[in-house]
């Protein structure tokens, strides 16, 4: 059975592609067919894996759209059972076209549907704002993961996402906050870890136990186009993701 997760912060700079990309990748790693949705007209997660869009390269735009099958817009990428549906900045049309169609909120779910059954996990990279593409990823989820900075600001817009998450949730009453990642935690400063027991109280358990740490080697991935755990796997960052993965399966 398919299970679809939204990772989602309106906030920017909080570790959502990294945390999309490496943790679709590490679970994928643990023998599970997964399928990344790169929902963000910034392409990072495409090009975080390794994959160019090119002009006439079908993207989630053109599988929204209706102008490509699923099948045909996705991608292989350097973990074997991981495929990618890559986005560029066609996508960011779609806020405008979406807001004049029927129905507006579900177009992504019914993009989805083929993968219902041919993947275990689907993971949607969505955009840091709770605009139309979000709304459209929210009510094709089973599930949200939050990535939250461990820094001062970390808990600011986040009671904006919760309110969406609730209305959400009278239109698609499957979705559930799967759970909250503590990322960019700098355990030598006293505010990290102030933070991270301050989101542990607001969200109780709903916070997953493994802490992502800064590390240079995140930063650096991307730009060879590959997850965290085949660049270096003996980094930090790689055992932190991996450990994430395992964490999240046996929830």
């Amino acid at each position: 059975m398919t299970k679809i997760i939204a990772v989602t912060n309106q906030k920017g700079g909080v570790g959502k592609t990294t945390t999309s990309v490496n943790l679709a990748a590490c679970v994928a790693a643990q023998g599970k067919r997964v399928l990344l949705v790169d929902a963000d007209p910034q392409g990072n997660a495409s090009s975080g894996l390794g994959t160019r869009v090119k002009e006439k390269t079908p993207t989630v735009y053109e599988v929204m759209a209706g102008q490509a099958t699923l099948e045909q817009a996705v991608v292989k990428t350097p973990e074997p059972t991981l495929m990618l549906l890559p986005s560029d900045i066609r996508l960011a049309g779609a806020e405008i076209e979406l807001a004049e169609m029927d129905d507006r909120e579900h177009v992504l779910e019914s993009a989805l549907a083929p993968a219902r059954g041919a993947y275990d996990y689907v993971f949607i990279d969505c955009p840091p704002s709770l605009g139309l593409i979000t709304l459209n990823a929210l009510c094709a989820a089973d599930g949200v993961v939050i990535p939250i900075q461990c820094e001062y600001y970390a808990l600011e817009g986040v009671s904006a996402l919760m309110g969406t998450i609730q209305k959400v949730q009278k239109i698609n009453r499957k979705l559930a906050i799967e759970g909250v990642v503590l990322t960019m935690l700098d355990a030598r400063t006293n505010l990290g870890v102030q933070v991270a027991q301050e989101v542990r109280r607001v969200f109780k358990g709903k916070v997953y136990n493994t802490v992502i740490p800064r590390n240079v080697r995140l930063g650096e991935a991307p730009s060879y186009g590959q997850p965290i755990h085949r660049y270096d796997p003996r980094s930090l960052g790689a055992q932190s993701y991996t450990n994430l993965a395992r964490e999240f399966l046996s929830r």
